[in-house]
């Protein structure tokens, strides 16, 4: 009885929004909408109902990774549609609490964490990502870039940014396949020191270094931010999609680390995903826990304000604060074309399950961009000389230039 009563209210919701959505039951049963369908949704068992009954975007794709339902149409149809039929648009940013953040983000913890969302193919990354494999929002100075020309522009964007000189010493905090430490030490003569969690990242990098000839001028450690030796000093530190793994309440033991880290006058990139409103710790209609679950476990987001905040508590300056979210839109809508061409291979790699993970979450990252959910920015700071002065130039020129 109750699995009637619940299929009518879905079927309800979808004819009252007037939904392309064609609903398939799992005893035949069918909901064929007026016009054309751009979406055929699957339901393999009586439980999905509920997710469908009182939808939630995060509920859906639960049940969607789960295998109870199954989505089948253009991806960017699926999250726009998603959108519609759960409300989304007008669902409360999720609250949270930092109460125990610091429980969440223990060495072992993070390490853990890390592994789970990075350690998982190295073979599966490079079906997606562009050909030096840098994992995080890329730079499309023109609009008919490739996304291997938009992510060189963005690692060279970075490097104007810290004004890198030849001889400097950079640290990369969460350095990924690598991406930012080979171009500056090629491109800008700069010996680097890249750190990370991830064991298949440091295999990697390990590997392209002796492969590059960088010995002696790039170094890689699998090392926790926390126990990088504060005897040497470095002049420039970047943190590029790091942050956001640190925690909220720890924002201000990790910018502490880096001021200690880094010589007067220094200057510091911090690029990373920021929450969209200020009292917000998360994403609206459930996301935000299907995250935590399933994708990113004790990933946190802050504003923005709170970010410059923490950085000026710890004594480095903001002198440059830039938005790229429709960046990130667009190389996430990237990543998604390719993994969604690559489909067959990536299931091979990786297994039914974690693919939908991957599909879901990444394109509906892309529709959290594109709608303003969430954004990123690039925060610069330095570090004050002793008389309170930051060499630092008084216009932008040496950027854009």
């Amino acid at each position: 009885m109750w699995r009637n009563q619940v299929a009518k209210i879905a079927v309800a919701r979808l004819r009252e929004r007037e939904l392309p959505i064609q609903l398939r039951l799992w005893n035949g049963q069918e909901y064929v909408p007026a016009g054309r369908a751009k979406l055929d949704l699957v339901v393999h068992q009586p439980a999905a109902l509920r997710a469908l009954a009182k939808p939630t975007l995060g509920r859906l794709a639960r049940a969607y990774v789960e295998q109870h339902i199954d989505l089948n149409g253009n991806i960017r149809d699926i999250l726009a549609l998603g959108e519609k039929l759960c409300d989304a648009e007008t669902a409360a940013d999720a609250k949270g609490s930092s109460a125990l953040s610091w429980l969440r983000h223990t060495r072992p913890a993070d390490r853990k964490s890390i592994g789970y969302h990075y350690d998982v193919s190295n073979d599966f990354y490079a079906l997606w990502l562009d050909a030096r494999r840098v994992y995080s929002c890329a730079y499309f100075r023109d609009a008919n870039d490739t996304l291997e020309r938009a992510q060189e522009r963005k690692l060279d964007l970075i490097c104007r940014k810290l004004m890198l000189r030849p001889g400097e010493r950079l640290l990369d905090i969460g350095c990924g396949w690598g991406g930012l430490i080979f171009w500056a030490a090629e491109k800008y003569g700069v010996r680097c020191l890249g750190i990370t969690l991830s064991r298949e990242q440091c295999d990697f990098v390990t590997k392209e270094i002796e492969r590059r000839g960088l010995a002696g001028r790039v170094e890689v450690r699998l090392q926790d931010y926390r126990d990088v030796p504060e005897d040497a000093a470095f002049d420039k530190i970047a943190s590029i999609g790091m942050f956001e793994h640190v925690g909220r309440s720890n924002l201000g033991a990790y910018f502490g680390k880096i001021q200690r880290l880094l010589k007067p006058g220094g200057l510091v990139m911090n690029h990373g995903i920021t929450s969209a409103g200020l009292d917000t710790s998360g994403l609206r209609s459930g996301i935000s826990q299907f995250i935590e679950d399933y994708v990113f476990p004790g990933g946190e987001l802050s504003h923005v304000t709170t970010v410059i905040a923490e950085l000026s508590r710890q004594g480095l300056e903001c002198v440059d604060a830039e938005s790229l979210r429709p960046h990130y839109a667009r190389t996430l809508w990237h990543w998604v074309d390719r993994l969604e061409a690559n489909t067959d291979e990536a299931r091979r790699i990786i297994g039914e399950k974690k693919f939908r993970i991957w599909r879901i979450y990444m394109a509906g990252s892309a529709h959290a961009f594109s709608r303003g959910w969430m954004s990123l920015f690039q925060i610069l700071a330095g570090k004050p000389l002793a008389d309170g002065s930051l060499p630092y130039p008084f216009t932008r020129d040496h950027i854009y230039q």
